[in-house]
């Protein structure tokens, strides 16, 4: 495959969207997001940060108000490393390239993250997962996933969220919100709208990165993200 020169977009998932009803992983699920992330490959390069909420996640260490409140988070961040494992698997099941980055290299598990390598990864057509948070506590994957796109040099960070974009309240609560199409960082920041880490935010406006939130849950909707005319609220310095 010839080397692309378009730049990347990273695609930030949550571990609860490739969850089974009963258990950690529905292998339908992780087959159709696979076969959705192989789809936008003709439009460039494709990196993924995936969350680990659907096996461990730190807070709920910290919730328990006991013990070393760093471990849960260590410990959130090796579930990313089994939900990157589980994307791996189902790319590759369908004929595709798919390499799994993290802070640290852990033989047979994944690569230490350099940039040239991860760059040549994507260039050549290899999806890139990036587990292991970044390496550090207290930090999240919509850190870690605003930190990689500034890194990759990514044109978009795509956001899977459970709901159509961002709300002026929880739509799922309040039957009267409304959907923005597209808001400012610093409206997106100054709302405090609940769909991403604060910091991620002020990140990626800082290396001109725009966010798109959309359902991450809807059969297509990946894929739609990553096509043409995406779904969702556009996160930005102007409306395009």
């Amino acid at each position: 495959m010839a080397a692309s020169t378009l730049r990347p977009r990273l695609l930030k998932l949550s571990g609860e969207a490739l969850q089974a009803r009963e258990g950690i992983l529905d292998w339908h699920i992780v087959e159709r997001v696979c076969s959705e992330l192989l789809s936008g490959l003709p439009r460039g390069p494709v990196a993924v940060v995936v969350g680990g909420g659907n096996i461990m996640r730190g807070a709920e260490m910290r919730g328990r108000g006991a013990g070393d409140p760093t471990r849960g988070d260590y410990m959130g961040m090796l579930a990313t490393l089994i939900n990157s494992l589980a994307l791996k698997e189902g790319i590759e099941r369908q004929g595709g390239r798919c390499e799994v980055v993290a802070p640290h290299h852990i033989p047979n598990v994944c690569h230490q993250y350099n940039r040239a390598q991860v760059m040549a990864w994507l260039a050549a057509g290899t999806v890139v997962v990036f587990g292991g948070g970044t390496g550090h506590p207290f930090f999240t994957t919509d850190t870690t996933a605003a930190l990689r796109a500034t890194e990759i040099g990514a044109a978009e960070l795509l956001k899977g969220s459970k709901v159509d974009g961002i709300y002026t309240a929880d739509p799922k609560k309040v039957t009267d919100a409304k959907r923005f199409d597209f808001l400012t960082f610093d409206q997106a920041v100054e709302g405090r709208y609940a769909v991403m880490d604060a910091t991620a935010f002020p990140i990626c406006r800082d290396h001109r990165i725009t966010i798109r939130v959309f359902d991450m849950t809807v059969a297509g909707a990946i894929a739609a993200a990553l096509g043409p005319n995406p779904p969702g609220t556009l996160v930005g310095d102007q409306p395009r």
